[in-house]
């Protein structure tokens, strides 16, 4: 299922998100239910969220566009995998990204940068957030592949 595809048969219905995301991992392609994490230079909550049984969703963090600190590094993107995300979108920035383009995950990023993010557990989780001129709801659907990112309320995947 391509996001070319689905933009011509269903326009309006999807909405694309106008970031220039960094594409990393071996899974350049993923699609599934969001679930969301809004924290701010701070992967502690994150972390605990991806420790859940992933079920094939996706993984949407609005880390506030920083590029100053990583919010994913090899160690979570490892529990990612393991625990069944589909992939994992950030508006912000991971480190240990060579590692991270020979796993087998799904990531899209703003940056990188070899800093990690403070552990407070500062943010919240499952609720709308927006970037890239798109609200990410959960229970929505994410769709993402080499052209891009696009959000649906309507389930097309395969």
């Amino acid at each position: 299922m391509k996001t070319a595809d689905l933009v011509d048969a269903h326009g309006d219905d999807v909405r694309f998100c106008n970031l220039p995301f960094l594409k990393l991992g071996k899974r350049k392609c993923f699609h599934g239910p969001i679930h969301t994490v809004k924290c701010f230079e701070d992967n502690a909550l994150l972390k605990a969220e991806l420790q859940k049984p992933g079920q094939g969703r996706v993984m949407v963090v609005d880390g506030g566009g920083s590029t100053r600190f990583a919010l994913l590094g090899d160690q979570i993107a490892l529990i990612l995998k393991e625990n069944g995300w589909a992939g994992i979108v950030i508006n912000g920035s991971v480190r240990d990204s060579a590692d991270i383009d020979q796993m087998d995950v799904g990531v899209f990023c703003l940056a990188t940068t070899p800093k990690k993010s403070s552990k407070d557990g500062a943010g919240k989780v499952g609720t709308k957030v927006s970037f890239g001129g798109v609200d990410f709801v959960p229970g929505e659907f994410a769709y993402a592949d080499h052209d891009g990112l696009l959000v649906s309320s309507d389930d097309y995947r395969e």
